[in-house]
C-alpha cells in the first residue's frame, strides 16, 4: 500500500535511527526529537529510563521539556542522534501534522475503505501494541470530537483519539518494548506530501471504530 515511490524514506528495518531521523527532518520537514531506548539488563530488554513498569519502553520522551528539544533541522537531528544513537525517533504532533489514533483492526478496515473511495491519504503508522496513527493536517485535535459526535458516536466509546499539540508519536524504525518496531502501514511518499484534512477521513475511521466497538460489546455479552 503506497510503498513504490518511497525510495527517499527510511526502510522499516536495517537502517540506522540517525539516518531515519535526518531524513524525516530534511525530506518531510517534520520536527524530530530523541526519546528513550532499549537496554539489555540481566538478559532482559528494559527502557533506558530505568522504570521496571515503563508504559512505553524505549519510546517515550526523556525530558519534560521535550517540545523545546524538537528540531526540524537535519543538522540538528544528526547532532542529537550522534550523541544517543539508540534513541527512539519521536515526532511532535500539532505542528506539521496531527495524528488520529485508532485500533489496528479498525484502522486497516478504514484504510481499505478509503482506498476503494480513492481518498487522498497521508502516511499511516502501525505500532507493536496494535494501534494505528493516520497523519492529517494540524488542527484536527480541536474539531474531530465534534465531527465524530455529528456522525452519531462518542469518541471515547469507539476508541478514537486525536493527537495534537502537546503530544508526540513514535516513528519507524523505533522499537517499543520487546514486541517489535513501529512500521509504516502507508509510507510517506512524494504523492502524499500534502496531508488530508481530518474531515476527509473521519467518516471511514469512525465507522470502522464504531463497528469494532459494537462487535467487542457483543462478544462480551
Amino acid at each position: 500500500m503506497g510503498v513504490t515511490d518511497a525510495a527517499q524514506i527510511p526502510k522499516q528495518r536495517g537502517e540506522q535511527l540517525l539516518d531515519s531521523a535526518v531524513r524525516y527532518a530534511e525530506e518531510r520537514h517534520w520536527d524530530v526529537f530523541p526519546g528513550t531506548w532499549l537496554e539489555v539488563v540481566e538478559g532482559k530488554e528494559r527502557c533506558s529510563c530505568g522504570a521496571e513498569a515503563c508504559a512505553a519502553p524505549g519510546a517515550h520522551a526523556v525530558r519534560p521539556d521535550w517540545s523545546t528539544q524538537a528540531t526540524g533541522s537535519g543538522v540538528g537531528a544528526r547532532r542529537m542522534w550522534s550523541k544517543t544513537p539508540k534513541a527512539s525517533i519521536l515526532l511532535p504532533t500539532g505542528r506539521t501534522f496531527d495524528a488520529i489514533e485508532v485500533p489496528e483492526t479498525a484502522g486497516f478496515l478504514a484504510l481499505a475503505r478509503m482506498e476503494r473511495m480513492e481518498l487522498t491519504l497521508g502516511p499511516v503508522t502501525c505500532t507493536p501494541d496494535r494501534r494505528m496513527y493516520f497523519f492529517v493536517l494540524p488542527g484536527a485535535a480541536t474539531k474531530v470530537p465534534d465531527l465524530v459526535r455529528k456522525l452519531g458516536w462518542v469518541p471515547a466509546s469507539i476508541d478514537l483519539v486525536t493527537r495534537g499539540e502537546g503530544y508526540y508519536v513514535a516513528a519507524p524504525p523505533t522499537r517499543i518494548g520487546g514486541s517489535g518496531a513501529v512500521q509504516w502501514a502507508r509510507r510517506p511518499t512524494p504523492a502524499n506530501r500534502w496531508l488530508p484534512d481530518a474531515e476527509e477521513l473521519i467518516s471511514a475511521l469512525a465507522y470502522a471504530c464504531g463497528r469494532e466497538a459494537a462487535e467487542a460489546r457483543s462478544r462480551a455479552q
